[in-house]
């Protein structure tokens, strides 16, 4: 769920603190509730049961248990409150979070991105919260990364091995959660079948899934109160068993308790780790979900209610398991109170439904955010929300998920060994958070490197432990978000992989446009009335696919414009900063080149518009050229290359053109006597109800006696290609490996990618091209 400023708008530096600003962080911060802290909040249903498995079932004792949760209590404290809280939260891209929130500010402040041709879309990007000084900032650190492409490729790995294992949760997380509420059914009647259990909760997990593309808005206003009341119940039910059981499980508080659990446990306490490890899942979601609220409402929704509840909640299972270690296996639920039970089971099913709600979004999120940045095939993105920008649904990822978890479901049919897998992908992704936070500490805040690594050996050494403990259950279920990790990662890589090597091709190969217009009177080149908009990758030069077509058809429009969509590493471009504009040769051949940026969470919206602002923008750009004033300015254009940011604004009347507007249903007639607000809604209600039917817009010049006949005429000659037609040409491309390359490579290129290729969204589709208008170019790419 995204903010209601939406994504274009730009963030500023944050207001001064008042009871203005506090209401609102407080309004967020219950917000936050059910969306942030569904996953981490239900962790004690199978914390105690995962620990208390194996070789420690032999030390069931007060001691261990008090030790237990000694460690669970610093656990929270050091990586939830201590890094997350009062660190990570301060290491966010323009109020974003996440590990490619950390990954796009290295990319800008160190330029570690392998992403093609970046630095021709980043010009006049104010979204950029640190300034160009910043992006100067020089360090032998910073020169040794930039000169190695092998450190660029291998930080690319780690972030895409930590994007992975977050898609892991979206598997594990539903599954774990529901199989462990629905089990305390065998609380209440031992004899209840565990078929029936496994049964339920596919049940469960079935309509989860299949209720996803109604859009979580539908069922938002439910999240935060059943979160809310489940951390109460919590907290009023541990520390009733605190009080009633055992008192003193508060001397537990102190780390000599952990000293005195390994000291009785040695190897098995190391082992046990992995489900002291479950306490803090979840944990990622406060700093990956930042951009949907503000960093000081999850600070005060984790410090005041979060953090205190889990903490009494887990003292209160010690308290009771203490006096009834019999009762590890059902721990949570044996706790319970018997007048308690239903109500607590019910909410505490609707608070794991709500947690893996949460967790399948996120996943939906670092898909789109993957296949922005290039490292994952094109799929179909819809927006369930108006308003919510941030609330998407990808059909093939949903139903790839829901498969994937029922299989979790039925093939474990416990859940230690689910939480054993679990663990692993939540500590692997808090590991790469550390090491990308160590490097934003050097290379974007410019701390010493005694402060980072400081940073490193404190969180990065425990969990490191946490880490090694893990893995150690990778034959009792930790293989499975290794394997799905290793899936993930090899279709974003191989996709990765390809794009670049196309876009290697597109670069070598591009053509002279003098050289091409020089062949002009040999081939019979004409110029035809309308707009064409060569779509490519190449932010520079004319690409290969251009000239394969005028090489066969001879002809092409009498303005061209070479679009070229990029994606930079910010969260979201301004409208204002969306284009930018310049011209690919002398003022006679009517030949442009727009660059159209967009942010890693930014929308590609199809609402109709694209075509008109564009003409908007180059008439702005030509007048701009034409005003010697503006020549001595950054944003000056010229013929070098540099290209001039215009602003995207809604389609209105400019100094340059003159802007009307016709309605194309056929009730205009009948209401043109109508007053103008009851037009403008009536028109409003139509184009809503029926998006398909689009407003015309006509571009008229300016009586301006005062403007150059040569501006006029380019301007009228624009005006005219508009009225003849727009016509959208790109490459219909088939990428093969060359004959000389190696085996691995060919497997990669004409396997691999060309399987992806085949089966994910094409490219027109993907950037709303209307197929009426697409030409496309058939074109083979020996790469």
């Amino acid at each position: 769920m995204e903010s209601e400023a939406g994504p274009c708008s730009p963030r500023g530096p944050p207001p001064q603190l008042s009871w203005r600003n506090l209401s609102r962080n407080l309004l967020l911060a219950y917000q936050s509730f059910g969306v942030v802290y569904g996953d981490l909040s239900t962790s004690p249903l199978y914390v105690y049961t995962s620990t208390f498995v194996g070789k420690l079932q032999d030390h069931r004792n007060e001691d261990t248990i008090f030790g237990a949760f000694s460690l669970i209590f610093w656990t929270l404290t050091l990586i939830p409150l201590l890094k997350y809280i009062f660190i990570l939260l301060s290491a966010d891209d323009n109020g974003e979070g996440g590990v490619f929130a950390l990954y796009s500010l290295l990319c800008r402040h160190a330029r570690l991105s392998l992403l093609p041709n970046q630095q021709a879309a980043d010009e006049e990007l104010t979204a950029y919260k640190y300034g160009p000084s910043a992006q100067i900032a020089s360090s032998p650190m910073k020169r040794f990364f930039e000169k190695h492409k092998r450190l660029r490729t291998a930080l690319l790995i780690v972030v895409l091995c930590g994007a992975c294992m977050v898609i892991g949760d979206g598997v594990l997380t539903p599954a774990i959660s529901v199989l462990s509420s629905v089990s305390g059914l065998q609380v209440t009647d031992k004899k209840f079948p565990n078929e029936a259990v496994i049964l339920l909760a596919c049940i469960i997990l079935v309509g989860l899934f299949a209720l996803q593309h109604c859009g979580t808005h539908k069922v938002a206003f439910l999240f935060a109160p059943i979160v809310v009341i489940w951390l109460i119940s919590i907290f009023g039910i541990g520390l009733y068993n605190t009080i009633y059981w055992n008192p003193k499980i508060v001397f537990a508080l102190s780390p000599h308790y952990i000293i005195k659990f390994f000291r009785e446990t040695g190897k098995d306490g190391w082992i046990a780790l992995g489900g002291i490890l479950l306490s803090i899942t979840g944990t990622e979601a406060m700093f990956a979900d930042l951009g949907h609220f503000t960093a000081l409402s999850i600070r005060l929704a984790f410090a005041l209610v979060v953090y205190p509840c889990l903490v009494v909640q887990y003292m209160g299972q010690a308290a009771f398991l203490s006096k009834n270690p019999s009762s590890i296996p059902t721990s949570f639920y044996d706790s319970i109170p018997k007048t308690l039970f239903w109500p607590v089971f019910v909410i505490a099913t609707l608070a794991a439904i709500v947690g893996s709600q949460a967790v399948i979004t996120a996943t939906f999120s670092i898909i789109k955010q993957c296949n922005a940045l290039g490292c994952f095939p094109r799929v179909k993105i819809v927006h369930t929300s108006k308003h919510m920008f941030g609330q998407i649904y990808i059909p093939e990822i949903n139903w790839i998920l829901m498969i994937i978890c029922l299989a979790v479901t039925i093939g474990f049919r416990d859940t230690t060994m689910i939480g054993n897998a679990y663990g692993i992908a939540c500590i692997t992704v808090m590991f790469v958070s550390t090491c990308l936070t160590t490097l934003v500490i050097i290379f974007v805040w410019q701390k010493s490197i005694f402060f980072a690594a400081a940073f490193l050996l404190l969180f990065g050494s425990i969990e490191g432990v946490y880490l090694s403990s893990s893995f150690t259950k990778v034959p009792q279920g930790g293989w499975l978000p290794l394997v799905l990790s290793f899936i993930f990662m090899g279709i974003m890589y191989i996709w990765h992989y390809g794009t670049r090597k196309k876009y290697n091709f597109d670069l070598h190969n591009k053509v002279s446009l003098k050289w091409l217009l020089a062949l002009g009177p040999s081939l019979g080149i004409v110029r035809v009335p309308g707009i064409g908009l060569i779509y490519s990758e190449l932010a520079t030069g004319v690409p290969a696919i251009f000239s394969h077509f005028v090489t066969n058809l001879p002809a092409f429009h009498k303005v061209l414009v070479f679009v070229c969509v990029k994606s930079v590493p910010v969260p979201y471009v301004s409208a204002e900063e969306r284009f930018l504009i310049g011209r690919v040769c002398p003022r006679p051949y009517r030949m442009y080149r727009c660059i159209v940026r967009y942010g890693y969470k930014d929308i590609q919206r199809d609402n109709g518009d694209f075509e008109n602002q564009l003409i908007q923008s180059i008439a702005e750009f030509i007048q701009m050229e034409a005003d010697e004033s503006q020549f001595s300015s950054s944003e000056s254009p010229s013929l070098d290359g540099r290209m001039a940011v215009i602003s995207t604004r809604p389609v209105q009347s400019t100094s340059s053109l003159i802007v009307s507007e016709q309605m194309n249903f056929e009730i205009s007639e009948s209401i043109q006597s109508s007053k103008s607000s009851t037009l403008q809604s009536l028109r409003s209600a139509y184009e809503e109800e029926n998006p398909s039917i689009r407003r015309r817009v006509r571009f008229q010049l300016p009586q301006s006696p005062g403007m150059d006949p040569s501006v006029r005429e380019e301007l009228t000659d624009l005006i005219q290609a508009k009225e003849a037609g727009v016509a959208y040409i790109m490459g219909h491309s088939y990428v093969k490996a060359r004959r000389s390359s190696s085996f691995l490579k060919k497997a990669v290129i004409d396997i691999g990618y060309s399987f992806l290729r085949k089966n994910c969204r094409g490219p027109s589709v993907a950037l709303n091209i209307p197929h009426i208008s697409l030409i496309e170019v058939g074109m083979i790419y020996y790469v």
